[in-house]
């Protein structure tokens, strides 16, 4: 995409760009200055910004603009500065753009799904993803894109999940621990430690911020039934607003109370609504777990009947079949979610025996989870991209 044409507006406090597909991107001075790229703004060493708003004139304008080789080349005054942008990051970081603050947006870059994904889409084996940063990079966008992927061929070892989680970031430790044990056990502190099926749901919606994605790895699983199940919490909301607006706006603009008491010493309570939103309408976050939902007191008189019904058709949606898509881990499998839009459920198993010493499944069902952040997946997955972009433009 080329720019082709620069105008400037009558005090020269925003540019208008035409591009070579007969598209326009406006930019306001102030907007430009305080993005600008060169060392005087930016640090050339870490790319963090040299200057505070307070620094940049308040009567800022565009003094001359042109295009140069393809790009904005622009004279800022009173401060007397120029800076070049690049017209592909200008086209990057467009901000110029309408939209209906009525209707929800599903963010950029993601594909909803259902129960027709395959899970060989989004899968891959740890020694692929060990060993190939292509392969890395592909599995980390598996986890943008769809928000889960799965992973085959891992280490039977206790605590080998971390071995996954190093590969793209870091472990949130929380009251769990590093890593947190899922299996059945005598007096359990949660119901995720039973073996009692568990409602699609996202984990910790009680936490503030709440943990962004969520690993579980399989060491055993000879136990009768224990499926898992995964939903894309975003489809079932824009599935929600095509059905009911007003459901919608119900589930969005109250909060829910969630709390966590079930250990000594811990008592994690926040109040956030079950859908949230960025900005203009986008989807940013689900927190959908009725184990963990503590009474509503956000929502007046008047709309608490309505926004059980809401609740109740929103609980429909994340549980039916055609949304779930379902499959059984087997040991050295592991799947990871993006806990702010996807959510996991299991069918509830019988063990295949009950001998330890403490009452815990021998022989049963055992898993292992953690919370790694997706900052630390984002910032890898960026980093793999230029470096393979950086690559093969070299080769080429």
């Amino acid at each position: 995409m080329q720019l082709v044409k620069i105008d400037a507006d009558t005090n020269g406090t925003s540019l208008t760009l035409s591009w070579s597909d007969d598209s326009q991107s406006r930019f306001h001075a102030i907007w430009l200055r305080d993005n600008a790229l060169e060392p005087h703004t930016r640090s050339a060493d870490n790319g963090q910004r040299l200057i505070t708003l307070a620094e940049i004139p308040s009567d800022l304008h565009v003094s001359s603009a042109e295009v140069v080789d393809g790009d904005l080349a622009v004279q800022f005054a009173p401060c007397g500065t120029s800076s070049v942008f690049p017209a592909p990051w200008l086209r990057a970081h467009g901000y110029d753009h309408t939209r209906n603050k009525n209707d929800p947006q599903v963010p950029a870059g993601i594909e909803l799904f259902d129960s027709g994904l395959s899970l060989g889409t989004v899968s891959s084996s740890f020694e692929e993803i060990a060993s190939s940063e292509q392969a890395l990079l592909a599995w980390l966008q598996s986890v943008v894109t769809y928000g889960f992927a799965h992973l085959t061929q891992c280490p039977i070892t206790s605590g080998a999940l971390l071995d996954v989680v190093n590969l793209f970031g870091y472990v949130r430790e929380t009251n769990y621990g590093k890593w947190f044990e899922v299996r059945s056990k005598p007096q359990p502190d949660n119901l995720a430690y039973t073996s009692a099926g568990l409602q699609a749901h996202t984990d910790n919606p009680y936490r503030d911020p709440v943990p962004t994605l969520q690993l579980l790895y399989c060491l055993e699983n000879a136990a009768s039934g224990g499926e898992n199940q995964v939903v894309d919490g975003f489809r079932a909301a824009m599935q929600l607003y095509s059905e009911n607006p007003v459901y919608f706006d119900l589930l969005s603009r109250y909060c829910v109370n969630f709390e966590f008491r079930g250990q000594a010493g811990t008592a994690l309570t926040t109040s956030m609504p079950m859908i949230e939103l960025r900005g203009q309408q986008e989807l940013r976050c689900i927190r959908y777990n009725n184990r963990s939902a503590a009474a509503i007191t956000d929502v007046p008189f008047e709309h608490m009947e309505m926004f059980y019904a809401a609740y109740r058709r929103f609980g429909e949606i994340i549980d039916d079949p055609e949304n779930q898509l379902q499959f059984k881990l087997n040991p050295g499998e592991c799947f990871l979610v993006d806990n702010l839009r996807v959510l996991h459920a299991r069918s509830a198993f019988e063990l295949a025996a009950t001998d330890s010493s403490d009452g815990s499944d021998a022989g049963g069902r055992w898993l292992q989870g953690c919370y790694p952040d997706r900052d630390g997946l984002l910032s890898t997955l960026a980093v793999l991209e230029q470096r393979l972009h950086s690559s093969s433009q070299q080769t080429a």
